[in-house]
């Protein structure tokens, strides 16, 4: 196998696709402009100049930490997407496991009587099941991730109503505010941070905690190499050794353990569960990964980068109420800037690649 056929390694995963390993002895500029990130980091800031210019508002302090707070919702979960997508897969699933995972939790401990954090045991054991049932049926049969996870958003998004009304009566869970082990795991999933002006949601601090972690793993250690391996050529990457099966499970279970925290974070932040939350968001988590410079084909990308997607949203969320504007016109920005972000990140990756 010839040297242009090697999966890349992480001295490489900064570089446009197609890179050489003599790339990193480019430029400071050059490989800065290799930098999946890049392009969502100018958008970030022309977004963030928009509406300092047309929201009196949006440059207060209270209003910063609005926006980090519903940002973190999203990046949660935009993070290990990316590292999935990065693999070169889709999951569309994310948006009901999440609400899975808070049913489960909420369920088990109201029906069985049981402290909340043995409810949150057993949700975190079923949905690590899920992410491995997605990821063990993809490299089992060879599917499509888009068909497999399709799949398991239609029969999930089935049982978290079925099993609601079944066990409930109602389309909504029963409160657990009173039980035992309740304000405890409301501290771990979803207490606040009062600094002056700042109120942030501990969802902020998870976020950044998992954008650490999976920087560390794509920069630092051997299955970042593997995400990279596989999403470039899983065949290449098999043949010289990569597991790709191990990596792609691994991915799909980090994704549903995502999925977890964010799941606590929506039954401890509101008590109750409503079993139809949470159909949609998985696009939202695509969006952020792709504004941040991850490929469709994979092998390419970022966790800062699917960060600062997830930034750009809370930005658009809460800056159209700070400027008055009608709602109605969110989901037009929110496509507006997937489409010029992409734009911007091909038309980096091409100039990045003409000067390598």
């Amino acid at each position: 196998m010839s040297a242009d056929a090697l999966p890349a390694t992480k001295d490489e995963q900064g570089a446009p696709p197609g890179g050489s390993r003599g790339t990193v002895r480019r430029s400071l500029p050059r490989r800065l402009a290799g930098r999946p990130e890049l392009g969502a980091i100018v958008g970030a800031v022309a977004v963030f100049v928009f509406f300092s210019v047309v929201a009196d508002s949006f440059l207060q302090w209270s209003s910063f930490s609005t926006v980090l707070n519903a940002s973190s919702t999203i990046g949660i979960m935009a993070t290990p997407v990316a590292l999935l997508m990065i693999g070169g897969e889709f999951d569309l699933s994310t948006g009901v496991m999440v609400t899975s995972s808070a049913l489960i939790s909420s369920m088990f401990s109201y029906q069985m009587t049981a402290n909340v954090w043995v409810g949150i045991g057993v949700s975190l054991l079923a949905t690590l099941a899920i992410g491995f049932f997605n990821g063990f049926l993809l490299v089992r049969t060879g599917l499509p991730s888009f068909i497999i996870t399709l799949g398991t958003f239609l029969i999930l998004q089935g049982c978290n109503l079925g099993f609601t009304k079944l066990i409930s009566d109602t389309v909504s869970t029963k409160s657990i505010g009173d039980m035992e082990g309740f304000p405890e795991a409301q501290d771990v999933f979803a207490s606040h941070l009062t600094i002056g002006d700042v109120d942030l949601q501990v969802t902020v601090l998870w976020w950044l905690g998992l954008v650490a972690l999976a920087t560390w793993i794509l920069l630092r250690t051997r299955a970042g190499n593997w995400i990279f391996a596989v999403g470039g050529g899983k065949e290449a990457a098999r043949a010289v050794g990569v597991p790709v099966r191990r990596t792609k499970i691994g991915l799909y279970m980090g994704v549903a353990f995502a999925a977890w925290i964010s799941g606590q974070h929506l039954l401890f932040n509101y008590d109750v569960v409503q079993s139809g939350e949470g159909v949609g968001n998985e696009f939202l988590y695509i969006i952020a990964a792709v504004i941040g410079g991850c490929l469709l084909t994979g092998g390419y990308g970022s966790a800062i980068g699917a960060a600062v997607g997830a930034f750009i949203f809370g930005m658009a969320n809460k800056g159209i109420v700070y400027a008055q504007w009608s709602a109605d016109w969110f989901k037009f920005f929110l496509g507006a800037m997937l489409l010029l972000a992409t734009l911007l990140n091909w038309w980096v990756r091409k100039r990045a690649e003409a000067g390598a």
